[in-house]
């Protein structure tokens, strides 16, 4: 059954970003020129870089181009109240998307073809709103810093050389932080935790030719069993070692992340307030609607 979502109208960053986004990014904001230096020099090359590139080499998605993705764009962007950046689609073998933003210029949007394949259309509307939390929480300048490490390495081979090593830790920590919070931003948009849920799944262990047998319920019992190891010592430490280079937090964490904030008093007041502003500016003689 579909669910009926009204857009989130006056909808702000703070409403729902993650209390550990916020905690990574102050401490990100005390590295005195960082901001300057990723704006005004790497985020100049590195952003153009991959802007040429995804001209040159992916499909730019609008009306006339792949019109069914570019509305679930739209719709996305209308949930989440701000105005649409690009999208591209790019040929490649692993499922992934990615944003690049600097303050000031256009941003952009990569869906890998693969991770379409993988996921339903509600999935991939998830997935596109996750990456709209990044540019609604303005993460461009730490985001484009991240991504350049990650997607340049091959490409750019000296930039890994100008990233200390206890920066490049930081960032992945921020980076993590951050990617919570935009799960949030996907949720918000879908209104559906399930959805999230089973897009996270099928990034952990889905293919085409699984992602029908995948189930939910059973996810989340294995996320439960992941939070059981860091009652010991040793599981902490092992877990720590093991996402301390991650991009990203591991799937099952991500899904229990979501499951607990799709419970929680905050989302539904979230929720209630802003479908609340949306009732009153497009049917304000009429009462509140009911959804």
């Amino acid at each position: 059954m579909d669910i009926l979502k009204t857009p989130l109208i006056g909808l702000k960053a703070d409403h729902f970003r993650h209390p550990l986004d916020l905690e990574a990014t102050n401490s990100l904001k005390q590295l005195s020129g960082l901001d300057i230096l990723v704006r005004n020099l790497l985020g100049k090359i590195g952003e153009q870089f991959f802007y040429l590139d995804n001209i040159a080499s992916s499909i730019l998605v609008g009306e006339q181009q792949l019109p069914h993705l570019h509305k679930l764009l739209l719709e996305a962007c209308q949930i989440l109240d701000m105005e649409p950046p690009q999208m591209y689609v790019r040929q490649h073998p692993v499922p992934n998307a990615y944003t690049f933003a600097m303050r000031g210029r256009q941003p952009f949007i990569v869906l890998h073809t693969s991770l379409i394949d993988l996921l339903t259309p509600t999935e991939i509307q998830a997935v596109i709103a996750h990456e709209l939390g990044h540019l609604k929480c303005d993460h461009g300048v730490y985001l484009t810093l991240a991504n350049l490490m990650v997607l340049a390495a091959g490409q750019l081979p000296s930039f890994g050389q100008l990233i200390a090593q206890g920066l490049q830790a930081q960032l992945m920590m921020w980076l993590r932080c951050a990617e919570f919070t935009c799960d949030r931003a996907a949720l918000l948009a879908t209104q559906d935790p399930s959805v999230v849920i089973s897009l996270l799944m099928k990034l952990a262990g889905g293919s085409p030719t699984l992602a029908s047998q995948l189930n939910v319920d059973a996810f989340l019992a294995q996320a439960r069993a992941y939070d059981d190891i860091s009652n010991s010592q040793l599981g902490e430490i092992l877990k720590q070692a093991q996402t301390s280079q991650l991009t990203h937090p591991v799937p099952v964490l991500r899904a229990r992340e979501i499951d607990r904030w799709a419970t929680s008093q905050e989302y539904e007041n979230l929720l209630q307030k802003r479908k609340s502003v949306y009732n009153k500016e497009t049917n304000p003689k009429g009462g509140w609607r009911n959804w």
